[in-house]
């Protein structure tokens, strides 16, 4: 398996040297190569590669707004001289954070962590379209975590984060993914969205309190938006 990736940064030598830990890495891909966030965010959309190597001060745009805007298959490896940086790079889901100057050995790693994610990842996706493999891998807290679908609750979308409530867990799994992306993961076979915020197990539904879904002692609403298939869902299981 190979993974192509981009390599962004305005310093010339740490550009050279980006590229040349790319092309000694037999699984990596060199499909890009940047000295500014402007000059990469066209190509970023038209052919989004698999992990980016992405310094962060940059004129113009940094890297760490640039990280806000590509797709969710890119993976980004923060590349930088300032470490305070760390935090705010977990919250744009960065994959790995490489402190300038770094070794090979320190690069090597990073990638092989963006390998197996994205083996995971390719994994995961395969398996939600086999109705006889329901699980999913989630990144919390620079981990993967794999969630059996059968024992979700509800979804609930809290800006650039969700909130997964399994049964029988005292608390959810925080992961930073869209309510998008999250939808499309999951077979329709066993979720619906009731809200723009709430995605729901519809096997998991005990009780319906007019325009909220009662999970003990959470309450989920059911908005306008959603009310109609929401209804026609339930006039099919009802007994009347």
């Amino acid at each position: 398996m190979t993974l192509s990736c981009f390599i962004i940064d305005d310093e010339p030598l740490a550009l050279g040297l980006l590229e040349s830990y790319v092309s000694k890495t037999p699984f990596l891909k060199l499909t890009g190569k940047f000295s500014s966030a402007i000059a990469a965010s066209s190509a970023v959309n038209q052919t989004p590669p698999d992990v980016i190597f992405l310094d962060i001060q940059m004129a113009e745009i940094s890297g760490m707004q640039f990280a806000r805007l590509v797709p969710e298959k890119s993976k980004v490896i923060f590349t930088t001289a300032f470490q305070q940086y760390a935090i705010e790079g977990y919250k744009v889901n960065a994959l790995d954070y490489l402190l300038k100057p770094f070794s090979y050995a320190d690069f090597l790693a990073s990638a092989n962590k963006a390998m197996q994610w994205h083996q995971l990842y390719t994994k995961s996706s395969t398996e939600i379209g086999d109705a006889s493999k329901d699980c999913i891998f989630v990144k919390a807290d620079y981990r993967l975590i794999q969630v059996e679908l059968q024992k979700v609750l509800y979804i609930e979308g809290l800006k650039d984060y969700l909130k997964i409530y399994i049964e029988g867990d005292d608390k959810p799994i925080v992961s930073h993914i869209t309510m998008r992306a999250m939808e499309e993961m999951l077979p329709s076979r066993l979720f619906m969205r009731v809200h723009r915020s709430f995605i729901v197990q519809t096997d998991k539904i005990k009780v319906v309190d007019r325009n909220r879904i009662i999970f003990g002692k959470a309450h989920v609403p059911i908005s306008d938006s959603y009310k109609e298939a929401f209804l026609e869902f339930l006039e099919k299981r009802m007994l009347v």
